[in-house]
């Protein structure tokens, strides 16, 4: 630790100056639910660290958090390989301009955040710099390519896990494990039904889930808005598009049928996700944010065929979504790839709408999902981790 004189900048105020002992903390968070999970761990941390300046790569949350951005996560954000050689020459460039903020800072601490595929080589540049890493949201390095956690014993510091079982499977590998809990179960509340916006019941109502990323919106919502037509065939339907963090809808609206009448959903999304009969959600958080709210879903994927057939080969898991791994089981269908059209969406979607002992069924078993999640406070709990290493302390369990 060093004593500075250095321009602290809170959240929406001019910058003031103050003397301080201070540690610059690198902070990457190169998708949408990362960019929120680490905004509210540098919300606690700069509670009880109020002089820390952190920088790096995020979202707006983080930004609004304090964050000192050298990039925008919107820049790099996409799945897949296909996708992601799209937008190659710039995570290069971004990496360097970390890495040179980096030298440039003196920086010492590092929470790196998801997005293994860049993390994990970053990792490896700021370890032999010194840099001490504390690793938050696990990459899925025990459901695929699992050699990984090598890397990860070497590299990292510690590693903040959301979910119980990533606790043995890290300790079994020698890594200094901290099981936090899921942030999400702080973020989305619970509901109660006179919580809930009043509505008539003359008409279904859906809400579609698309994704957060530009690549997923692109296919998604365009096969989800097939199933809406098909399905407005039935009958009435109400279907509403509930907006993820940094979506502007004006750039995908070309993708949608003149006369589809999708109502778009920014404020109350909670609320709308709640009171709906069905979600077609893609595969992500997205499905344990629509879980914890209990609403039955379909749980919707697809990308290119190359990161497709790869991921046959290097994935052995019996689901892909966070919903039916968590629960143990299949609580509600995965239409994948191939199956992932129009037609076949509004096909699933009509059988359950059409049944109401499945819509209990399945909302009774999505009951259960917060409590599997942990108790209230990860984001509390991976902020008093990150302080520890920050400031030399010990572990926080």
């Amino acid at each position: 630790m060093v004593d500075v004189h250095v321009p602290v900048r809170a959240a929406g105020t001019d910058p003031v100056s103050r003397t301080a002992t201070v540690d610059d903390l690198l902070i990457v968070a190169g998708e949408a639910s990362g960019d929120t999970h680490a905004a509210e761990v540098l919300d606690e941390l700069r509670r009880r660290v109020p002089q820390a300046r952190a920088f790096g790569l995020g979202g707006d949350r983080l930004a609004a958090a304090g964050l000192e951005r050298v990039a925008s996560s919107s820049e790099i954000s996409v799945v897949g390989i296909t996708e992601a050689l799209k937008v190659l020459p710039r995570a290069r460039k971004i990496f360097k301009e970390l890495l040179a903020e980096v030298d440039r800072r003196g920086a010492r601490t590092a929470l790196l955040v998801d997005f293994p595929e860049f993390n994990l080589r970053l990792a490896k540049e700021l370890a032999e710099r010194g840099v001490k890493i504390v690793y938050y949201v696990s990459p899925q390095v025990w459901a695929w390519r699992r050699g990984r956690v090598k890397t990860i014993a070497r590299l990292v510091e510690r590693m903040l896990v959301l979910f119980p079982f990533e606790s043995e499977f890290y300790r079994q590998h020698d890594v200094e494990v901290v099981h936090v809990g899921h942030p999400l179960v702080d973020q989305v509340p619970e509901l109660s039904p006179a919580a809930l916006p009043e509505r008539g019941r003359d008409a279904r109502e859906i809400v579609l889930l698309p994704g957060s990323r530009p690549s997923e919106i692109r296919t998604h919502l365009p096969l989800m808005a097939s199933a809406v037509e098909l399905l407005r065939r039935e009958g009435p339907l109400r279907a509403r598009w509930i907006l993820a963090p940094n979506v502007d809808p004006e750039e995908f609206s070309g993708r949608l049928p003149q006369d589809l009448g999708l109502e778009t959903v920014v404020e109350g999304s909670f609320e709308a996700i709640a009171s709906a009969d069905l979600a077609l959600c893609a595969s992500g958080t997205a499905t344990l944010e629509v879980g914890l709210l209990g609403t039955p879903m379909v749980v919707v994927y697809r990308v290119s065929a190359l990161t497709y057939w790869l991921g046959r080969w290097l994935v052995d898991l019996p689901h892909i979504s966070l919903v039916n791994l968590v629960l143990g089981r299949e609580v509600v269908p995965e239409l994948i790839q191939g199956e992932a059209n129009g037609r076949r969406i509004a096909a699933v979607a009509s059988t359950i709408l059409r049944d109401p002992d499945r819509l209990a069924t399945m909302r009774r078993d999505l009951g259960s999902l917060r409590e599997r999640l942990g108790r209230p406070g990860a984001s509390a709990r991976a902020a008093a981790e990150v302080e520890a290493v920050l400031t030399g302390g010990q572990v926080h369990k």
